[in-house]
């Protein structure tokens, strides 16, 4: 007998996406800070705030019932900002004249 799982503070919205209630958050966002950086519900809570302990622990319980495509699916992403290549940094003259330029 198969039983369905209900998470009660996440929610499928319009578009498909799964997200943590009526938050503007994605479940695969909280679920990529966990698998690529190791953030505990300990640290994704001080990160956001905003977030309550029973919605980030409802988004890992999710991820660790969906592991194996929600592990495709954060690996597909593009690159992490920290694994690209470091920009250029603008001196504070060539600052100047672009702005100086730009007006």
């Amino acid at each position: 007998m198969t039983t369905a799982m209900k998470y009660p503070h996440i929610t499928l919205d319009a578009q498909g996406t799964v997200r943590v209630g009526s938050t503007r958050y994605k479940v695969s966002h909280l679920a990529g800070e966990h698998y690529h950086y190791g953030w505990t519900a300990e640290e994704l809570l001080r990160q956001h705030p905003d977030l309550r302990p029973e919605e980030v622990y409802a988004s890992l319980t999710y991820f660790y019932d969906h592991y194996q495509e929600m592990v495709a699916e954060l690996n597909a992403e593009p690159p992490h900002p920290t694994d690209l290549p470091a920009s250029k940094t603008l001196s504070r003259d060539e600052l100047l004249r672009r702005r100086r330029t730009a007006s």
